[in-house]
């Protein structure tokens, strides 16, 4: 994984999948907000919704993979940049992986179950994968704090 220094782009992205990331704390739902940007512009933006939707796919990551998928009228969004606030977990890494997204930005990492490193990682015939840009740690002290108020409030 890479962490590098984060451009004002990253950080304006990061800041938007923030404002999601509090707003699914606020509805009561684990507070991970995702955007989806293709050419500079974001083509969705949503958070986590599974209590919402009784839906156990309605991960931020999932929505908006989804909703630019039917935008963009096709399912290989290799030409875009996912923003989200939490390491994906094993099952919206397969679906990033899937989608074959060019790059992905996260802010807080997740020890006990991000999935980006090892997923990604999967060596494969060129023609069956598609390498995935990864960067860590975007506004992350931010993405941890909101992440830790919601489960202090819940205990």
């Amino acid at each position: 994984m890479s962490q590098v220094l984060s451009s004002p782009e990253d950080r304006h992205y990061m800041e938007i999948a923030l404002q999601e990331a509090r707003r699914a704390a606020q509805e009561g739902e684990i507070p991970v907000g995702a955007v989806l940007v293709h050419d500079g512009k974001i083509i969705a933006q949503d958070h986590n919704r599974r209590e919402q939707l009784q839906d156990a796919t309605a991960h931020a990551e999932i929505l908006v993979i989804r909703h630019s998928c039917e935008v963009l009228k096709r399912w290989r969004l290799s030409d875009t940049t996912l923003y989200v606030t939490l390491e994906p977990c094993p099952m919206c890494a397969g679906a990033i992986w899937n989608a074959r997204i060019g790059r992905v930005v996260f802010g807080a990492g997740d020890s006990a179950a991000g999935a980006c490193g090892s997923l990604f990682q999967i060596p494969a015939h060129p023609a069956l994968h598609q390498p995935i840009e990864l960067t860590a740690g975007v506004e992350e002290a931010t993405c941890k704090k909101i992440l830790q108020e919601f489960l202090k409030a819940r205990r």
